[in-house]
């Protein structure tokens, strides 16, 4: 469903994050924007261009040496309502799990596919897409690897092959997800733009890299098929290992709930467009999927329960991730710093065309999803940084959220940090330089496709729906 399987390193590179900022405050010029209320959400408030100016003074913050300590609580304060979605999120898709109406609708669709190359490859990464464009999946995927892999080697191609059809579409859909809400609807929430809005735009945008993706898994399956011996995993053992799993029956029962989850999020995405529904309406949403599926699938309230609660608890370290990652603005905002670093950003940019500071922006995203895998510890790490520069530079906000998902998502390809792109490929005994070979072409083109959306999405970008 998301990227869960954190490690403590990104913990630690996030705190270190934080200590970085509380030392920054005492060396960078300390200045603020003027901000005014946004016409469409009063609550919130945007900077004000032009209106930048340098504390002196009893204006100044001094800022004790044990502050980031303290900022912590708030940061998690500050990002409660991200955090309790996360959890109340995971609580539901292990009920929905437990139900096995995910892994067997999952199961059914990788077997009526599997009739010929093309239609398993185009198959598998139109429906691994669609799992992550809207609810963020990914975990759930790992589990399918070896059984890709089976389906792959009986029709003469290789474990690469079914990797690419797990894991490209899942970095894709990651990256133009329209109602994932561990990624965009974080970043649309930050950039104070309607959550889901330009979903429809970001689904044409994922069917295009998935026809580039297509494009390219199935010339090198072809390759392999007509010459086993070019494989990059030829010197690999595969002959056991790769068995198929019991219980893949898709009843009645797991249909009706997997109806119920699909009318839950369609609904959800007409509250957001007509009625102005948040997060709030979101978790609403959730938890009453979470126990209409219970009773569908026959589950009591005390299994009910203790599902929800081990689901929940699963999602522990994402929630701490988030809300330590929102400490970094806190911390950078206290020591009245923030507006100073956006200010110095934007006058790196300053004179330059918008394509240019929105191209920045992807290569910024890019490089951060390096160090920090998780997609919602980067949108809180980066986005209150790029949705003001983002107003500097005339980059509307759906660009800068764009930006951040086409960093956030593709880099999940490749990243060695990421714990689910490493189990995967361990799954798939496919090792990371073999992987690397295969996916880092196919990278280079859809950056330079990214690239293009970027700008285009400047210029047409409310012609298309995307704002």
């Amino acid at each position: 469903m998301t990227q869960r399987s954190w490690s403590i390193d990104s913990l630690v590179l996030i705190f270190s994050f934080i200590i970085v900022a509380q030392l920054l405050s005492y060396v960078i010029p300390q200045g603020e924007f003027e901000r005014e209320p946004y016409a469409e959400n009063p609550n919130r408030t945007m900077l004000v261009a032009g209106t930048y100016e340098r504390l002196e003074g009893d204006e100044l913050a001094d800022l004790p040496p044990w502050h980031f300590l303290v900022a912590i609580t708030e940061g998690l304060q500050s990002a409660q309502d991200i955090i309790f979605l996360i959890f109340i999120v995971g609580g539901v898709i292990a009920i929905v799990r437990r139900s096995g109406a995910i892994d067997s609708a999952l199961h059914k669709a990788v077997d009526h596919l599997g009739h010929s190359p093309g239609i398993l490859i185009a198959g598998c990464l139109g429906l691994f897409s669609l799992g992550s464009y809207t609810i963020g999946m990914g975990e759930e995927y790992v589990p399918l690897v070896p059984i890709i892999v089976t389906m792959c080697l009986a029709m003469r191609m290789d474990a690469v092959v079914a990797m690419a059809m797990v894991w490209v579409p899942c970095g894709i859909g990651w990256a133009c997800a329209g109602i994932n809400p561990f990624n965009v609807i974080i970043a649309q929430n930050i950039a104070n733009v309607p959550l889901t809005s330009g979903a429809g735009a970001r689904f044409v945008m994922m069917l295009v890299f998935l026809a580039l993706a297509f494009h390219h898994t199935y010339r090198y399956a072809m390759r392999v098929w007509k010459d086993p011996a070019s494989s990059l995993v030829a010197d690999v053992d595969y002959s056991a290992g790769f068995d198929l799993p019991d219980d893949r029956e898709l009843t009645g029962r797991r249909i009706a709930i997997l109806g119920v989850f699909v009318l839950g999020i369609l609904g959800f995405v007409f509250g957001a467009k007509n009625h102005g529904w948040y997060i709030t309406e979101l978790n609403a949403v959730f938890l009453a999927i979470g126990l209409i599926a219970a009773v569908i699938a026959g589950m009591g309230p005390g299994d009910t329960s203790r599902t929800f609660i081990q689901g929940a608890s699963e999602m522990t370290a994402a929630a701490l991730i988030v809300g330590f990652a929102r400490t970094i603005e806190v911390v950078l905002s206290d020591g009245r710093i923030l507006d100073s670093i956006i200010y110095s950003i934007a006058g790196l940019l300053e004179g330059m065309p918008a394509e240019v500071s929105a191209i920045g922006m992807l290569a910024v995203q890019t490089i951060c999803n390096f160090f920090i895998p998780s997609g919602s510890g980067q949108a809180f790490v980066t986005m209150p940084i790029m949705s003001p520069l983002a107003t500097l530079t005339d980059v509307p906000q759906q660009t800068a959220v764009l930006a951040y998902q086409f960093g956030d998502g593709f880099t999940n390809m490749i990243v060695p940090t990421s714990a689910l792109l490493m189990g995967a490929l361990a799954l798939g005994r496919v090792p990371y330089v073999a992987w690397v070979r295969f996916v880092g072409p196919l990278l280079l083109k859809i950056f330079a496709l990214a690239a293009i959306f970027l700008v285009l999405s400047l210029h047409f970008g409310g012609a298309v729906g995307l704002y």
